[in-house]
């Protein structure tokens, strides 16, 4: 592929951005709250919690924060993408495949990488990207046209590119890639298009693979038994998003997608693992530890694409290792991350597809009639994007959609490759009768487009009962994800441009601004020269705030 690099200050500036491009090892990632002025990964930690022990903005003087720099992406659309920051040097991709250096203090541009995507690239949901890894002086980004690409991140120039599946067949990757010792991990989208999904490592020095994990098993691999015939051989099970890590335990988690075809659960008879799953893997060897499903034979599209948040708490009066999971099939789960053991599940919005979930988590199934309306929607009670855990408050924040729901068409579909595969197709619950909303069929949108209807709410969770704590209601649904701090500020936005600051503990709004756009990521905060800085996308500009001088 084509590609090219444009710097765009002087030579003495890269001079200083190569002196400020300090060394980025496993080793500072794990140790990632010690040097909170940074944001090293998707996660900010490899625990996710996005939540930040810095400080300096607080609930007394939030209210003074004001805009210091924006940038904007060259590409229209919703930008997805989750920053990195770096002694200084901001790393960000802009869609759809294009890296920049930026001075985090002033937004001033150091270079910019631009990636070609080859013309059989075929993507679902968007051309998005959702950001880099960092490992040395190396950044790593997947492509739309599924390749993982090594980019010098003093000079911007790319190191090594290699295909990690085939764009005519579907395979694409939108996640940010995830860095753990000597290798790069990446997972693959287009289960829309009857994918096998995979997760891949990679020698972060030469690109070359070293183990492959395939969330659909083959013949003779464990969980084989849950398909039926040869449809695990077009069965989806894609990897949308960035997993998290524990050293201590070596073990990495992903969430895997939905199987395929995605409304059709009849045409693959089966529980269809290891979709709608968490999987546990050894980093090393990729071997599989153990599992999770959340949503067994889903017909629902309630792929597990959210983030694994992971956390050290008492639970039941012992000390426990948990991971904390809002899924969008509308249900919080919280498990041993050790074991994978069911620990706690309650649902958070409106469920009707099951009515409750087992000793051992599984749900027990209540399929809706023909032409009867499914709780949670197509989109679900939450989706992909980053949820927050506070050490502090002890509380998880993520955002819902309320009130939503939708009616499923089943279809049968023969799978041709690189062609949509969804057997099927939903209509939006409206409102009232007659008042607009949109639908999905084989061929796309089927009526109108407004907006998903539902209302949308950033709730703060107690994750020992599953309960809400408090919630704070938003105008329309939301796509924003979260940011916490050590002074109890919870940072978040919503569809309408609104980006707001809330009190952790109670959800009181303290500050909000609008940005015009919506805002579809999480916000991140770092510090240069003794100042904090939160950084947040709306629409295709990312705005800067810190407080007034």
């Amino acid at each position: 592929m084509r590609a090219s690099v444009r710097y765009v200050l002087a030579f003495a500036a890269l001079c200083g951005l190569s002196s400020a491009a300090a060394q980025v090892g496993p080793d500072r990632i794990i140790n990632a709250a010690r040097e909170p002025q940074n944001w090293l990964t998707y996660g900010g930690g490899y625990d996710s919690k996005r939540y930040s022990t810095l400080n300096q903005i607080t609930p007394a003087n939030v209210a003074t924060l004001e805009q210091k720099w924006v940038v904007q992406d060259q590409v229209f659309g919703a930008w997805e993408s989750n920053p990195l920051v770096v002694n200084g040097i901001m790393y960000l991709t802009e869609r759809p495949n294009d890296v920049m250096a930026i001075d985090a203090k002033t937004g001033k541009l150091f270079w910019l990488y631009r990636y070609n995507n080859s013309p059989d690239a075929r993507v679902c949901c968007g051309a998005n990207n959702r950001g880099l890894a960092i490992h040395g002086d190396t950044l790593y980004m997947g492509t739309l046209d599924a390749h993982l690409i090594a980019v010098d991140a003093k000079s911007g120039r790319p190191l090594w590119n290699i295909a990690v599946g085939d764009p005519k067949l579907g395979y694409s990757i939108t996640m940010a890639p995830l860095v753990m010792k000597d290798k790069v991990m990446v997972g693959v989208g287009g289960g829309e298009f009857g994918i096998r999904g995979f997760i891949a490592a990679y020698d972060v020095k030469t690109g070359k693979e070293a183990w492959r994990f395939n969330t659909i098993p083959g013949p003779g691999e464990p969980g084989h038994e849950s398909w039926n015939g040869d449809d695990w051989k077009n069965g989806g099970a894609s990897v949308w998003v960035t997993g998290s890590y524990d050293p201590d335990l070596n073990l990495v988690y992903w969430g895997i997608g939905n199987p395929g075809p995605d409304w059709n659960p009849d045409q693959r008879p089966g529980d269809n693992l290891y979709a709608d799953s968490v999987v546990a893997l050894d980093p090393d060897s990729g071997k599989l530890k153990w599992h999770f499903q959340f949503t067994p034979n889903d017909g629902y599209d309630y792929d597990s694409t959210q983030v694994p948040v992971l956390a050290d708490m008492q639970w039941q009066g012992r000390p426990a290792k948990v991971m904390m999971w809002a899924n969008r099939n509308g249900y919080f789960y919280v498990l041993d991350r050790v074991t994978g053991k069911f620990l706690l599940g309650q649902p958070f919005v409106k469920v009707n597809w099951a009515s409750g979930l087992d000793s051992n988590g599984r749900p027990i199934q209540t399929p809706q009639p023909p032409g009867m309306p499914t709780w949670p929607g197509n989109q679900g009670g939450t989706n992909w994007y980053p949820p927050s855990y506070s050490p502090r408050t002890g509380l998880f924040y993520f955002s819902v959609w309320e009130n939503y729901a939708t009616v499923y068409r089943k279809e049968e579909q023969e799978y041709q490759p690189g062609r949509n595969y969804l057997a099927g197709g939903y209509t939006v619950v409206a409102p009232a009768p007659g008042a607009p909303t949109i639908g999905i069929g084989r061929r796309g949108p089927i009526n109108n487009w407004t907006s998903e209807v539902g209302s949308g709410a950033t709730v703060a969770m107690d994750p020992h009962t599953g309960k809400r704590v408090w919630t704070f209601p938003q105008y329309d649904v939301t796509d924003a994800g979260m940011l916490t701090t050590a002074s109890d500020l919870l940072f978040t936005g919503g569809r309408e441009g609104y980006f707001y600051a809330l009190d952790a503990k109670t959800g009181k709004e303290l500050w909000k601004t609008n940005l015009g756009g919506s805002i579809v990521m999480a916000p991140i905060t770092f510090q240069v020269d003794g100042k904090q800085y939160v950084s947040v996308i709306s629409g295709h500009t990312l705005v800067t705030f810190a407080l007034r001088n």
